[in-house]
């Protein structure tokens, strides 16, 4: 491509974005001198980037919908857990393609100080792999050989706040006035007792409140998180310019999706919560338009775990979108609370209202994840059914814990306050299903059941509307790992539990069919080519839920190209009929025979895929 020609494209996407972008940036900060450079940084960014990115752009950019084909399976994984470096990624990536997995989340993989990380969320350069992972040039390459095996990059973004240790930081403690700005600095405790009034806790157990006192300067900084996070103060434009500066020098690695962290907690506002403030879409809708015009290939995927109607508008509108994808939060705590009561009311409808969003809204859909499990449930609606929010939260927990007679489930508690009597729970999809309970009693009949149901947990997920996600280990049943216990700097955390290291040993055996692993793994197989195979898993199916009048089996349909397809659940451990009068014929995706959709009985945790052509 020719200077003259790469300018044209340039000038072409920043002429439709411009007006715009200048007046939500005006809107925010009323500095021309600033906006001024951050478009000319923005000319400088898309003039490095590599003409093979560049390619990638404008095939993409013709074809927007690319990552809401039926093909797209992600894996969300630590690069350390799973292969020691990106080196070992790279080297790995076959394994990637055997799970049918063409998007690769890697997990905070920047510089941060190795006790007080947050898992990697406290970053200290934004410009550096943290060493023991490699250098950026590995993952430049990485990204490459990702491109062209056909496979997706995905990195953390962490917008809201920097570690301690971080440049700006440092020079902020030392008493610099440039950088104390780019945070939240008070010399004494008036405005801060302010917020605290209206803010809420995001740990209050390991982290309580939301400043933290540096005795060397005589000053509170802001820290939402943990007091080694110190939380940026975007109401400085140089900090949302050095930020997207940042934002696009990953672009220019390579990535295809960059996940922003915390998304919700950007903009800090006194007398409010400090949550979803309008600025937030402002920032948002900003970054996505510089996207946009200078990597127009690279997905924003929003961290927003809130109730629904707070996620729902972090996609902005057809018109005027932000981000791409959203994590579908809510019905993945959902998910497991159907686990515990049995009951899938609560799903239900949960999934009606996701299914009546507009099309172009991309859930990214998943069973579990690096986090601990909130439960963020509808409880105005579970009232009606006496499930007040405090005792039911007690009440999964408990289950999940396996305090609770009859429950398999096992796991730990994450910041349990004994206050509130709130608290979060960490575990694998595997433990949770009651896999470590039944070997660890050596109880075949439960071993057993605890598979069909991880299975049947993936079949409902691979069928939701967007694109499912799975978590390293699961598609071998990987349990928790207790010994990070063991370990100084992980020990106050049990988020570690289900963030063990890769076992390659027990990725061996997937090939063996009557193995734990294998079983699972060759399961998730076969329901994987029959999604990437069938239309009616296609983006553009109706999707919808299908009243079989038992609150025990949820049934989800999909429509597309004259096919018709029924997902049919069962949550409940024992059998249970699908009350339903279908009118045929219909086939058994899985085993190919016919089947007769007429009160259906569906075996404890089991499942049924149909198609009707």
């Amino acid at each position: 491509m020719t200077k003259a020609n790469a300018d044209e494209i340039f000038n072409k996407r920043l002429e439709r974005h411009h007006d715009e972008l200048k007046w939500l940036y005006m809107e925010l900060y009323d500095n021309d001198s600033m906006f001024a450079e951050l478009c000319t940084n923005m000319y400088l960014f898309y003039r490095d980037r590599r003409n093979p990115l560049k390619a990638r752009d404008k095939i993409r950019e013709n074809d927007p919908c690319w990552f809401r084909k039926n093909d797209m399976l992600g894996m969300m994984l630590y690069i350390d857990n799973f292969a020691g470096n990106l080196k070992g990624v790279e080297q790995k990536l076959s394994y990637f393609k055997d799970c049918n997995v063409n998007y690769i989340h890697l997990m905070p993989f920047l510089d941060s100080p190795k006790e007080h990380s947050d898992g990697g969320y406290a970053v200290a350069n934004f410009r550096k792999v943290r060493p023991d992972l490699g250098t950026m040039k590995d993952l430049a390459r990485l990204a490459d050989v990702c491109h062209e095996k056909g496979l997706n990059l995905c990195m953390d973004f962490v917008m809201n706040h920097t570690s301690e240790e971080h440049e700006w930081a440092v020079r902020a403690r030392e008493g610099d006035g440039e950088y104390m700005s780019r945070y939240f600095f008070y010399d004494n405790y008036d405005i801060p007792a302010q917020f605290e009034k209206t803010v809420p806790q995001v740990f209050p157990t390991t982290a309580p409140g939301n400043f933290t006192y540096l005795p060397e300067i005589g000053h509170y900084v802001m820290t939402s998180f943990y007091p080694y996070q110190w939380d940026l103060n975007y109401k400085n434009p140089r900090v949302f310019n050095e930020m997207m500066y940042n934002f696009l020098f990953f672009a220019n690695q390579g990535m295809d999706v960059i996940r922003i962290d915390a998304v919700p907690y950007i903009w800090k506002e006194l007398g409010t919560s400090c949550r979803n403030l309008k600025q937030v879409h402002t920032i948002v809708r900003m970054m996505r338009m510089i996207g946009e015009i200078i990597c127009p290939s690279v997905l924003l995927l929003g961290e927003v775990v809130m109730e629904p109607e707070k996620v729902v508008p972090y996609f902005g509108t057809v018109e005027k979108p932000e981000c791409h994808m959203l994590y579908n939060v809510t019905t993945m705590a959902t998910t497991w609370n159907s686990v515990a009561t049995r009951d899938i009311r609560l799903l239900k409808r949960q999934m009606d209202i996701v299914n009546n969003l507009p099309g172009e809204y991309t859930f990214l859909n998943y069973l579990r994840c690096h986090d601990d499990i909130g439960w963020g449930l509808d409880y105005p609606f579970l009232t009606q059914w006496e499930m007040r929010e405090v005792p039911h939260k007690r009440f999964l927990n408990d289950y999940f814990t396996g305090k609770i007679p009859g429950s398999v489930s096992r796991g730990e508690l994450y910041n349990d306050d004994p206050v509130t009597q709130d608290a979060r729970f960490c575990g694998t999809t595997a433990s949770m299903c009651g896999i470590e309970s039944a070997e660890y009693e050596k109880d075949q009949v439960k071993w057993e059941a605890a598979i069909g149901l991880d299975i049947m947990l993936h079949a409902y997920m691979l069928s939701q509307s967007g694109i499912p996600m799975l978590y390293s280990g699961d598609e071998i049943g990987q349990l928790n790992d207790y010994s990070y216990r063991e370990e100084p700097e992980k020990a106050a955390d049990s988020r570690y539990i289900h963030r063990g290291k890769f076992r390659w040993d027990l990725a061996e055996q997937r090939k063996d069919k009557k193995s734990l692993q294998g079983r699972i793994f060759d399961a998730l197989t076969r329901l994987e080519q029959i999604r990437k195979q069938e239309p009616v898993f296609d983006a553009s199916a109706r999707v919808c839920t299908y009243d079989v009048h038992n609150n025990s089996i949820l049934c989800i349909t999909r429509e597309a190209a004259g096919d018709k397809f029924f997902g049919i659940y069962n949550f409940a451990d024992q059998p249970e009929t699908a009350w339903m009068q279908e009118d045929g014929p219909y086939t058994d995706l899985l085993t190919g025979m016919d089947i007769t959709l007429h009160d259906l009985t569906v075996p404890g945790h089991g499942f049924y895929w149909v198609k009707k052509q």
